[in-house]
């Protein structure tokens, strides 16, 4: 079976707070109307995305700037990812989240 590879592109100058930022991938990625807006759940509804036949690739552009206006945005991003990844391979699986940063 073929690895399917999503693509989701994100402009980080739309994220001012943490408001923005679970607006942004919530509408970005199709969240769940259950989504609960919290880097808990951000974690769940983005493991959920990525599986053995899928590849969720994260393009963010703008990162530089996030990281300077929105410090705990940026970490959110990074580590909530890392730990996604994490989670995967505890379970036996493939890590499944690319980040692509500009």
């Amino acid at each position: 079976m073929a690895l399917e590879i999503k693509k989701y592109h994100f402009d980080a100058n739309q994220i001012t707070d943490w408001e923005s930022f679970h607006d942004l991938f919530a509408t970005t990625c199709g969240f769940p109307g259950y989504y609960g807006r919290n880097m808990d759940a951000w974690i769940d509804c983005t493991t959920d995305m990525a599986s053995e036949d899928v590849l969720v690739v994260f393009e963010v552009s703008n990162m530089g700037s996030l990281k300077t206006r929105c410090h705990d945005q940026f970490l959110a991003i990074v580590e909530c990812s890392a730990f996604v990844n994490h989670r995967l391979l505890e379970c036996g699986e493939t890590p499944g989240l690319i980040l692509s940063f500009e």
